[in-house]
């Protein structure tokens, strides 16, 4: 009986999906590829006040989670989750799939173990002005290593496949985007709770940082009266700088609930929104753009070339407060364009991010790295009909 291939997941905090956009890629790929006969570890951070077992193996839903205890907090404690990860995933025969290049400094390790690694090179991390100096030099650094470290790179966005055609050969290099889900219907429970009305309030979902404009779009919205609510979901805190100018900006039509990770809640705040205001900045296809494509929400963009590839015709884009105001201003006037944006991100979504061809594409590049093609039952027409859940 043939050995089924196996894959190791390192370079996110583990699953079940409760951070970010890589922890949800990365459960969404294990279940998949755990339907279609394959064995998957995915590395979890734990972090203790002492390290009492280095490596804690559990099954959930058919994956091998690999609980790894680290005794630190903070940025040092994700170099030394990195660390170890790489030091066991060296020891499994296994192909390595690293989500983002964080932690790269570690992959020759892996490499020295004759072990195959295919990357997500994420965004280009140390073009991002938030960061210091040392830190994105430290990013730099690791992009490099990781370029060249790795058998295969994955770009999750046009701009970043041709950045990375800097640093390796193109050919080795696959363009691989996000993935999402249509959201049919949502309930309203969620939106009462917040005072809101189904269609009448935008929503903003993003980290409260400058790369992501949310104090433009927050000044941009409180220049008037609008007659529809801002909501505003992510930390916000007293001792950040950016994050009292934000709460100063803000007009009594603003709602700044904080960060909520109840998928339900934030399906539904996504749903029933007039609008989408996405700043995003720099990255490549971010996991919140393609989620609110999939809602069906008309989008107001930060004009980059990401974001204009990533919305296509679902977005008016601005580029200062001025020119946000005014697409805030055109959308909540104009229902036909709302609804010709709505139309617009549907097909937008249907075209570019469905989580089942993202889901087989990552399968293809795992397993030519292991010199094997995928089996007919792998793609019959009934697996590719139940999708990625």
């Amino acid at each position: 009986m043939a050995t089924p291939p196996t894959l190791l997941i390192l370079g996110t905090r583990g699953i079940p999906a409760a951070h970010g956009g890589f922890e949800t890629f990365a459960e969404k790929l294990a279940l998949f590829l755990v339907e279609r006969g394959w064995r998957v570890g995915v590395y979890c951070q734990d972090e203790v006040a002492t390290v009492t077992q280095r490596f804690r193996s559990e099954m959930w839903r058919g994956i091998e989670l690999i609980r790894t205890q680290v005794a630190s907090e903070g940025p040092r404690a994700t170099l030394e989750f990195d660390w170890h990860c790489a030091r066991d995933a060296a020891r499994r025969q296994a192909v390595s799939l690293v989500l983002g290049y964080n932690g790269a400094v570690f992959l020759p390790w892996l490499r020295l173990a004759r072990r195959k690694i295919l990357t997500n090179m994420d965004g280009i991390e140390w073009r991002r002005p938030k960061w210091p100096f040392p830190v994105r030099a430290w990013f730099w650094l690791n992009e490099w290593i990781a370029a060249w470290s790795s058998h295969r790179l994955v770009a999750d966005h046009p701009i970043i496949a041709d950045h990375l055609a800097t640093r390796r050969s193109r050919s080795a290099t696959a363009m691989i985007p996000y993935g999402g889900v249509p959201i049919l219907s949502a309930p309203t429970a969620p939106l009462a709770k917040l005072g809101l009305e189904s269609g009448r309030y935008l929503v903003s979902i993003a980290r409260i940082e400058p790369d992501n404009s949310i104090l433009t779009l927050v000044e941009a919205f409180s220049r008037k009266p609008r007659g529809m609510k801002l909501v505003v979901l992510g930390t916000l805190s007293d001792e950040i700088e950016y994050h009292r100018r934000v709460m100063a900006a803000a007009g009594p039509e603003v709602l700044t609930p904080g960060a909520i990770y109840d998928a339900s809640i934030v399906q539904a705040l996504r749903f029933h929104a007039r609008v989408y205001l996405h700043g995003h900045t720099v990255g490549g296809t971010n996991p919140s753009l393609v989620e609110a494509l999939w809602a069906g929400n008309p989008v107001v963009a930060h004009d980059n070339a990401y974001n204009r590839w990533t919305a296509g015709d679902a977005a008016l884009f601005f580029s200062d407060e001025a020119s946000c105001s005014e697409a805030i201003d055109r959308l909540i006037a104009d229902d036909a364009l709302a609804v010709r944006l709505k139309t617009a991100a549907l097909a937008r979504a249907q075209e570019a991010f469905q989580w089942q061809a993202v889901l087989e594409q990552y399968e293809r590049e795992a397993l030519a790295l292991m010199d094997r093609v995928a089996l007919p039952e792998m793609t019959s027409g009934k697996l590719a009909d139940k999708g990625s859940g």
